[in-house]
């Protein structure tokens, strides 16, 4: 009963943090009051309070919720892939599903609402972004020690990787004529294919013999 009861809570206030990140992207955060997200869910700023304690909180737990699905739905996903390109490689397009898909508005909240949390409340969503960043330099690095993608400086690869995909959030439509499928595959490649190395040619080892390419005289005889 209890066990159910909180369930119940919690999936209400994933439903209060889902109407409020729509409200924030909308207007901002500052342009969103406390009045208008109990209003847009049908409850009273009392019963609103009941569930957060105040502004800065909701918008913290906002931005937890959308890590928290970040880190479920990418990082947890490719940690495991050996291969560093095949890891970044999906990475970045399970990310791009990410932003493309339901977790947009929290997406746009963390990239937009970054230096509006203050204290502690920063520092942890900041420590969790840095996470990220630190999984796509090292893997970068991994993959340049390989020798699978040619040299990269990993921070400037880490944050070019990172700014293809959270750029699309302000030109892709969902129901335009590009799908979030084809984006992601677009980008991957247009990114990958720059980055990896070109299988290296076999060298004659000493000694050996080496056949020329140039063609024969006509007639291929022997005068």
């Amino acid at each position: 009963m209890h066990s159910g009861r909180r369930q119940d809570d919690s999936e209400r206030y994933r439903a209060i943090l889902e109407t409020a990140a729509r409200l924030i992207c909308e207007r901002g955060y500052e342009g969103t009051s406390m009045q208008e997200i109990a209003a847009a869910c049908r409850m009273t700023k009392a019963g609103l309070y009941h569930h957060v304690q105040n502004k800065e909180q909701l918008l913290f737990d906002i931005m937890s919720y959308g890590m928290g699905a970040f880190e479920q739905q990418v990082l947890e996903q490719v940690r495991e892939i050996p291969d560093p390109v095949e890891r970044l490689r999906e990475c970045m397009r399970l990310n791009i599903h990410l932003v493309t898909g339901g977790c947009s508005k929290e997406v746009i909240i963390i990239l937009h609402e970054h230096a509006t949390l203050t204290g502690e409340a920063r520092a942890f969503i900041d420590g969790r972004k840095k996470r990220y960043v630190r999984f796509l330099e090292d893997s970068f690095s991994e993959a340049v020690r390989m020798g699978r993608i040619r040299p990269v400086q990993p921070t400037v690869a880490a944050f070019s990787f990172l700014g293809m995909v959270l750029w699309i959030y302000k030109w892709f439509q969902p129901d335009g004529r590009l799908s979030a499928e084809q984006v992601s595959h677009e980008m991957v490649e247009l990114l990958f294919t720059g980055l990896v190395s070109p299988p290296v040619a076999a060298v004659p080892a000493p000694g050996a013999p080496v056949l020329s390419l140039v063609p024969s005289a006509a007639g291929g005889g022997e005068s």
